[in-house]
């Protein structure tokens, strides 16, 4: 255990914890919608502080990260509890229970990222936010020892928390999953929260990609995912956006989403950006990079085998010179 960072005394032992929008107010004994922060005798307390469920060396890649260290392998780690409750959770194991762990200090962390041969460290599998206290000690030291951190989440954070920690965090896949209102309120939270942390984390200059996973009668209705795109690209054109496939998994038994659709809804992002693709098809025409500006085949993806073939070392088209991507 390890006491937490953001939160409020109130009276009679009841705190109030400040980490994320949910603002959990919390008797003695009790525990957060998270699952992973506990008010014992009016502290609170992360229960999670150091506890590993998942631990790889990854393609960045599958995060899905595609313009930042192309290529490359990172060290990824994951704890259990998540502060959404969506009932389609690929990871619902570690997201809404928990799994038995393995211990680790920030210290060993970075070590071991060291000796696996990572440049960085990616803090993904649940949801790191509930993981704060733990990824911010270790994504500071990664940072002083030259690693960037890399953290995937569904950006449902506070302010505070979110303005700590992105001084130590260089880029995000933040999965902002639709914009549909009464869809955030199924799973639990708000859509402008999620698009202020988008847009907070553009500000400060991290490198920033945003997942949506399509789910047939949910979130796909097209005018709704139109308006995403035109958002996204009313902050900056380049972000890139993965269009996510959904299979029936956890709780929901709705059909897979259709290859069609999706590849429909390709073509009308690509209106408003210039980097779109596809997830869970499997397909390079909707993985591969190509410069929008001389039309120059920069990254050709196939899964996870990824080939720079038109980019500089420095993350440029080797064509025309445009900035694909952030290569350190």
């Amino acid at each position: 255990m390890k006491p937490a960072v953001f939160y409020e005394e109130l009276e009679g032992n009841v705190v109030q914890c400040k980490l994320c929008p949910h603002n959990c107010v919390l008797k003695d004994g009790q525990v957060g919608i998270c699952k992973a922060r506990k008010n014992m005798k009016g502290m609170l307390y992360s229960l999670n502080y150091g506890q590993l469920t998942s631990i790889a060396m990854d393609p960045i890649e599958k995060k899905p990260i595609f313009h930042f260290h192309c290529g490359e392998k990172i060290f990824s780690l994951g704890s259990w509890g998540c502060n959404f409750k969506c009932q389609f959770c690929q990871n619902w194991e570690i997201s809404q229970g928990k799994p038995s762990v393995k211990l680790a200090n920030p210290e060993q962390i970075v070590e071991m990222a060291v000796a696996n041969g990572s440049a960085g460290i990616a803090y993904t599998y649940n949801e790191p936010v509930v993981w704060f206290e733990f990824m911010l000690d270790t994504s500071r030291l990664a940072a002083r020892e030259g690693l960037y951190n890399v953290v995937v989440t569904n950006g449902y954070i506070g302010d505070e928390a979110l303005e700590l920690l992105l001084q130590s965090v260089h880029a995000m896949n933040i999965d902002l999953k639709g914009f549909n209102d009464d869809f955030y309120k199924e799973i639990g939270g708000k859509r402008k929260v999620v698009m202020k942390t988008v847009e907070r984390a553009l500000k400060k200059n991290v490198h920033v990609e945003v997942t949506t996973l399509v789910v047939p009668t949910k979130n796909d209705n097209l005018e709704e995912l139109e308006a995403e795109f035109e958002w996204l690209a009313s902050l900056d054109k380049d972000i890139p956006l993965h269009l996510s496939r959904y299979h029936p998994a956890y709780k929901y038994d709705l059909p897979p989403t259709s290859v069609e659709s999706l590849k429909e809804l390709y073509e009308v992002a690509k209106n408003y950006l210039n980097f779109v693709y596809l997830g869970n098809v499997w397909d390079p025409k909707y993985e591969s990079t190509v410069c929008p500006d001389c039309g120059n085949m920069v990254i050709q993806r196939h899964g996870y085998e990824v080939s720079t073939v038109g980019m500089t070392e420095d993350g440029r088209c080797n064509e025309c010179g445009r900035q694909i991507a952030k290569m350190y």
